[in-house]
């Protein structure tokens, strides 16, 4: 469950973990889409990526450094992709461990946009590794932050 205030809600069992965040932008969705598929353009914007290697499109691998763990490299993969609307990132090998982050746009009548980004954790290893994990909820809201400030130019 996610609510429009900027804030993240987090979601916990055993083998699932979850981290959701939705706010309004003030610009169109296209302007936003923009923003979200620039892989060279991310550290300019967004400080919770240090950079992204690839291309942000359907069926390509990205290698994405980001501060809280700056020894990593996440390899997720982009599915799914409906541009201006929707896309999916997902890393790791189910049924052991897997990540799955979806970030959709959904225009409203008076030009802003709401944006959502969820991150589902799950798998066999959850148990075990949750605790190596970092505090998603922080990171959530910094990225929604920084999307809604550039997007809005501010």
């Amino acid at each position: 469950m996610t609510t429009d205030s900027g804030k993240a809600t987090k979601t916990a069992s055993t083998f699932h973990m979850g981290c959701a965040i939705r706010t309004t932008i003030r610009a169109e969705a296209d302007a936003i889409w923009t923003l979200l598929i620039d892989a060279a353009g991310f550290p300019r914007w967004n400080s919770t990526v240090t950079s992204i290697e690839g291309q942000i499109a359907d069926g390509h691998t990205l290698k994405l450094k980001v501060p809280t763990a700056p020894e990593r490299v996440f390899k997720p993969k982009v599915s799914g992709v409906t541009a201006g609307r929707s896309m999916t990132w997902s890393d790791g090998m189910a049924p052991m461990f897997k990540g799955v982050r979806v970030f959709t746009l959904t225009p409203n009548a008076d030009g802003s946009t709401e944006f959502a980004m969820t991150e589902d954790f799950s798998g066999l290893m959850l148990p075990m590794i949750k605790g190596s994990l970092p505090d998603f909820a922080p990171v959530f809201e910094t990225y929604a932050a920084d999307l809604k400030r550039a997007a809005e130019g501010k």
